[in-house]
Order: C-alpha cells, then sequence, then structure tokens
C-alpha cells in the first residue's frame, strides 16, 4: 500500500464506536483488508496530525445475501472487511467524528 488515503475507507459511526470515543478516546475505522497495524498507524496519524498508542483489528467475513426479483432467486455474497479500533493519546481527537 503506498497511499494512505487507501488504507482508510470511512469511519464506523454507531453507538459502541460512539460509547468508546467518549470513554476511551478510541475511534473506529473501516479499513482496507490488506492493511496491518503499523500501515493503519501511520496512515491516520499523518491523515489527521494525531500521536495513535494502540491499534486493533478485526475481520469480519462476507454474508450470505438472497435477492428475489421477477427473473428468480439469486444468491450472493457480501465482501469481507476489516474494521481498525485506534486508540489516541490523552487530549487529541479526530474531528470527523465530532461533525456527524
Amino acid at each position: 500500500m503506498s497511499d494512505i488515503r487507501q488504507i482508510i475507507q470511512k469511519p464506523v459511526i454507531t453507538e459502541k464506536s460512539t460509547r468508546l470515543k467518549e470513554t476511551s478516546n478510541k475511534y473506529v475505522f473501516r479499513v482496507d483488508v490488506k492493511a496491518n497495524k503499523r500501515q493503519i498507524k501511520r496512515a491516520v496519524e499523518e491523515l489527521f496530525n494525531v500521536h495513535v498508542l494502540d491499534v486493533k483489528t478485526a475481520m469480519y467475513r462476507g454474508k450470505r445475501t438472497v435477492v428475489m426479483n421477477r427473473a428468480g432467486r439469486f444468491e450472493g455474497l457480501k465482501p469481507r472487511w476489516k474494521k481498525a479500533i485506534v486508540r489516541l493519546a490523552e487530549g487529541e481527537t479526530i474531528d470527523v467524528f465530532d461533525v456527524v
């Protein structure tokens, strides 16, 4: 991965991620499946100008889907994805999460 903008895909904004942000200064991102923890740490530090203390990752398998339409029934698979939980240094924030 040469471009850091390909590593961080989008922030994950859910009730759990909001609670993590408020209580433990942790932020949740959807990241590229091939990215490792070092690449994620470097990407967050460069994009948001913060100091990252810890990175935890989790892989999610693609879920099966069934689509019914006029032509019949089709089965498919949603793509797998990776989530990264990033803990920042004390007193630092990321403004993207405060806007939403």
